[in-house]
């Protein structure tokens, strides 16, 4: 590992902390309906919305209607995005006349953006059209960060509140996230990007002759747009099949470190959201290091797997340490112009934001350097997180880790001044015990299951042709799929070739389990959190904003991730490790 590698981590995790204040706070002054110094210039566009969607802004939701307004809001806009994919050919702004979407892959796009996942079966620049890009995809980059902005602070809104009914209105809070933060983020990104060298337009593909005499197509069009939102919103699905790997999406180093700042800035300065919301920032500080430490705990490991190596080209006598002539480590599948040390820094970033870009592919790392980004989204995408999904996840697991304080010392355990009590913790556990299931249960069946001849799931034979590789690291490509699906993530080990029926329509349902049937169980703890009236801090009342908490936190996180899929990952990555 190299001096040059760690200033660039530390120069990016110092960025993150100097911009977590000021983010939170202009955050909690758009979400509480406070003027801020965009109010002048949007607040009559907010109100020519609520006019004409019918939306009364002073009149707030239950918890159940805060729910049946996202599931019927996310129903219809998937249903849009599937449509959309399935008559492209005959909509305007299709210079390459590509034709309809399948029925399977466009069920599992839709799915796939609805949910803030973006995982992507196709090569979009050899399968989509640019209306569908710009309207269909990029749209639900937008509305699925702003729901899960919209669900983080109904829930922190059932911690601040006492002897209330209401959680917010869904609606209100929809459009207050993407209209004064994430569309101007995306603006002032997009343009940034542009002046960098990323492309916007809307020309035909390039057909350029080699020097071989070759011809090559060569895609183009509005990619900065999307670019910027995708990283903000923490979507990850790419303009190209390469992602952020490819000089169209992320050309410089610069652009690369820039990108990986707009994965962590809304999810981070929520955490400054929270405490301000809940009026004791010692809360929201506490979140923001238990965050920090699973970061910074990845991402060394992950640059010192990837900068040591690979064992077996070690011991055939390989240099592979760093020197002024070369970069060392491992190199395969990463870009030359971002390195070893950038590359185990979006990784891990991508992974724990709940992001899924990549710069470098992850199916190329070595078994413990691919290990932390299927590790990081295994703990919940908690740390740090997607927009709103960190938050939420976290605030998941302090309920679970003050439940099992109070069990340790024989009291009722509480947080935030609220009593924690039988209700709290099922519905916690219930989202944590449904993200191990649909990760567990569809890698399993996955390994196993065999079509037979004219099926329409798949080819005859196993669901397991699909890979590249056998062994270890084959099912490490299957248990990562579904991991990053239900994780609603979208990164991928890209040996497995999901655009299958099979894999499409499982990976889809894997999205759709991963959002909702996480997010209901917590706007239910949230509803249940504000009708409760809070508890004077007493001498018995376990303390939630030191380092006591802070590890007992981190420690949740990790060993109920490490119970969950330690026999898992000892079939695939370890064992592989071990075999090197």
């Amino acid at each position: 590992m190299t001096l040059n590698g760690w200033l660039q981590i530390a120069l990016f995790f110092g960025l993150i902390l100097a911009c977590t204040k000021p983010m939170g706070l202009f955050m909690t002054t758009v979400m509480e309906g406070r003027k801020n110094w965009l109010t002048r210039a949007l607040s009559p566009l907010e109100r020519f919305l609520y006019r004409i969607c019918g939306i009364d802004s002073t009149v707030e939701q239950r918890w159940t209607q805060y729910a049946v307004s996202l599931l019927m809001f996310s129903l219809v806009s998937a249903l849009l995005l599937y449509l959309m994919q399935r008559m492209q050919q005959m909509l305007p702004f299709n210079p390459q006349h590509f034709g309809a979407m399948t029925p399977d892959l466009s069920f599992n796009n839709a799915a796939s953006f609805v949910t803030n996942t973006n995982w992507q079966a196709y090569t979009p620049e050899a399968t989509m059209s640019y209306l569908v890009q710009m309207t269909g995809l990029t749209m639900h980059n937008f509305a699925s960060a702003a729901a899960g902005l919209g669900i983080a602070l109904a829930l922190v809104r059932g911690f601040a509140r006492q002897s209330a009914d209401t959680i917010g209105n869904f609606w209100v809070d929809l459009i207050r996230a993407t209209l004064y933060i994430l569309l101007p983020l995306s603006i002032v990104g997009a343009l940034f990007l542009c002046s960098q060298g990323v492309i916007q337009n809307l020309h035909p593909y390039t057909v350029a002759t080699t020097l071989e005499g070759a011809k090559q197509t060569i895609g183009q069009g509005p990619v900065a747009s999307q670019e910027a939102i995708k990283m903000i919103g923490t979507n990850g699905g790419g303009f190209f099949n390469a992602n952020s790997a490819h000089p169209f999406e992320n050309p410089t180093p610069l652009t690369n470190f820039v990108e990986m700042f707009f994965i962590f800035l809304i999810p981070a300065g929520l955490t400054y959201t929270f405490g301000k919301m809940i009026r004791d920032m010692r809360q929201g500080w506490a979140l923001f290091a238990a965050m920090s430490v699973l970061f910074l705990a990845g991402v060394v490991t992950a640059y010192h797997f990837e900068q040591s190596g690979t064992p077996l080209l070690a011991r055939n006598g390989i240099e592979l340490a760093a020197t002024d002539a070369q970069s060392g480590g491992n190199m395969e599948g990463k870009e030359t112009r971002f390195g070893i040390a950038n590359s185990a820094l979006f990784a891990t970033a991508t992974t724990d934001a709940s992001c899924g870009a990549v710069n470098a592919m992850h199916d190329s790392f070595t078994p413990l350097g691919g290990l932390v980004p299927l590790f990081n989204i295994e703990l919940g995408e908690v740390v740090f997180g997607g927009v709103g999904a960190g938050l939420y996840g976290m605030l998941m697991f302090a309920i679970l880790a003050v439940f099992i304080a109070g069990l340790m010392v024989g009291r009722t355990p509480e947080y935030l001044g609220k009593k924690i009590e039988q209700k709290e913790v099922k519905m916690a556990m219930l989202a944590l015990l449904v993200l191990a299931s649909s990760i567990l249960l569809f890698s399993g069946t996955t390994s196993v299951i065999q079509f037979a001849k004219n099926s329409y799931w798949n080819a005859p034979g196993p669901a397991i042709a699909s890979l590249t590789n056998s062994g270890p690291h084959g099912l490490s490509e299957i248990l990562y799929a579904y991991t990053s699906a239900t994780g609603n993530n979208g990164s991928a080990f890209a040996g497995l070739n999901a655009n299958t029926p099979w894999f499409n329509i499982t990976i889809g349902l894997a999205a759709l389990v991963g959002r909702f049937l996480m997010i209901i169980p917590l706007l239910a703890v949230a509803g249940s959190l504000a009708k409760k009236r809070q508890v004077p801090v007493s001498a018995g009342t376990f303390p939630t904003h030191g380092p006591l908490f802070v590890s007992l936190l981190v420690g949740v996180v990790v060993i109920v991730g490490a119970l969950t899929f330690f026999p898992a990952l000892s079939l695939g990555p370890i064992v592989e490790h071990l075999l090197m």
